[in-house]
């Protein structure tokens, strides 16, 4: 009878806190599986750009347009914070 106070906080903590991060990183990790090229992204860092290069554990993201072309950076693929729609980057 002692032990259940203890047993119901954990499953207030599980329901409250574990399951939704749980499902989070989930969602996450499926929106990482399925980037694209072409795709416009948000990474963690702020950084707005159009995927043009897809590795297993990188991707290359044009940020800019400069007189000798386009201006990359390469970066993990978890670092992908968002996907955003097609045309976002017109709009900015």
């Amino acid at each position: 009878m002692g032990m259940l106070p203890i047993i119901a906080m954990f499953g207030v903590l599980w329901f409250f806190m574990i399951r939704p991060q749980m499902k989070k990183a989930k969602e996450h990790q499926k929106m990482v599986v399925e980037l694209a090229k072409g795709d416009e992204v948000t990474t963690q860092g702020g950084i707005v750009g159009r995927i043009t290069k897809i590795g297993e554990n990188y991707l290359t993201l044009e940020v800019a347009t400069g007189k000798d072309g386009a201006i990359e950076v390469v970066i993990q693929k978890t670092a992908v914070g968002a996907l955003l729609p097609k045309g976002t980057l017109k709009t900015l």
